[in-house]
């Protein structure tokens, strides 16, 4: 006979009591609901993406129509697409800025975050206030002035203004990591400061190993926002088409293709894949240190 502990639990070996056939259907039924609520959600969700690949399939007339169903299925846009701009020329663009940006993101936010959840220091509560008053100006406001120091440096038009500032921090990366830094126990940098490490050591060996998930997060962040970016490539390279990325490719290629909606449905999906992909190989580093990013401090 099933013996039962008073929290609830079973004895070690012993066989637990099946559960009343009420219980059992009542878990069924909460647990089909849950999941009927899920499926809707990600439906409603995945309907704008499932229209503009239905509509990059069709003819030019069809995307006209009330079509639903592409007939038949047209996979030439997509490398008419290719004829009509310099798709390749404008994503290798696209993947210097954006791979640039995320790197100066990186390598600039990690210390400074580190500095200020890690160290001890007189003003570090002043210094992360300013650092975050700095989330309260939009770029439109500092855009005039940092437009002159870039032509005064010889940077526009290049690939340079997208770029090298990101070398220089983002706020936004330094209180999330600050935030992650905080949640990593004090014992372990202490343990490393005894056995005699510098702070570079205990940084690069203890904190950034254990803020992998942290990290990711912040330069997916940083590429996805690079990636997507029209005003600042717009501003610094609209001048050139050489160095255009795929935002101003795509804005051009909408002005040329104003009736051809599946064409511009078809490059709308070659913009897009990139970003699809990357975010599924990262889906779990992203979402845990989405989710284990804390609000201590």
């Amino acid at each position: 006979m099933a013996r039962e502990l008073p929290t609830g639990g079973v004895a070690a070996g012993v066989v637990p009591r099946p559960l009343p056939p009420g219980v059992r259907r009542r878990r069924f039924l909460q647990a089909v609901a849950n999941h009927t609520v899920l499926v809707a959600l990600s439906a409603m969700f995945l309907m704008p993406f499932v229209f503009v690949v239905l509509t990059a399939l069709m003819t030019d007339r069809q995307a006209l129509s009330a079509a639903i169903w592409p007939r038949p299925f047209r996979w030439s846009n997509f490398l008419e697409v290719f004829r009509a701009i310099d798709l390749v020329r404008y994503t290798w663009n696209t993947v210097q800025v954006a791979v640039g940006a995320t790197v100066g993101v990186v390598v600039s936010c990690v210390p400074v975050a580190y500095a200020l959840s890690r160290l001890r220091w007189r003003g570090r509560q002043a210094a992360f206030v300013v650092v975050l008053s700095t989330l309260m100006l939009p770029f439109q406001v500092t855009v005039v002035p940092l437009y002159i120091i870039f032509v005064r440096f010889g940077w526009i038009p290049s690939l340079k203004p997208l770029i090298v500032p990101m070398f220089f921090g983002d706020a936004f990366s330094i209180f999330l990591l600050r935030q992650f830094f905080l949640t990593i126990p004090e014992e372990l940098t202490d343990a490393a400061r005894v056995d005699g490490a510098s702070e570079l050591q205990i940084m690069t060996r203890v904190v950034v190993p254990l803020a992998k998930p942290a990290i990711a997060a912040v330069a997916l962040f940083q590429f996805l926002y690079s990636w997507n970016d029209l005003f600042a490539p717009l501003l610094f390279v609209g001048g050139d088409p050489n160095l255009w990325t795929l935002s101003i490719g795509l804005a051009q290629f909408r002005t040329m293709t104003q009736v051809d909606w599946n064409l511009m449905m078809a490059a709308s999906v070659l913009f897009m894949l990139p970003v699809i992909v990357l975010f599924f190989l990262a889906q779990r580093v992203f979402v845990e240190g989405v989710t284990l990013t804390g609000v201590k401090g």
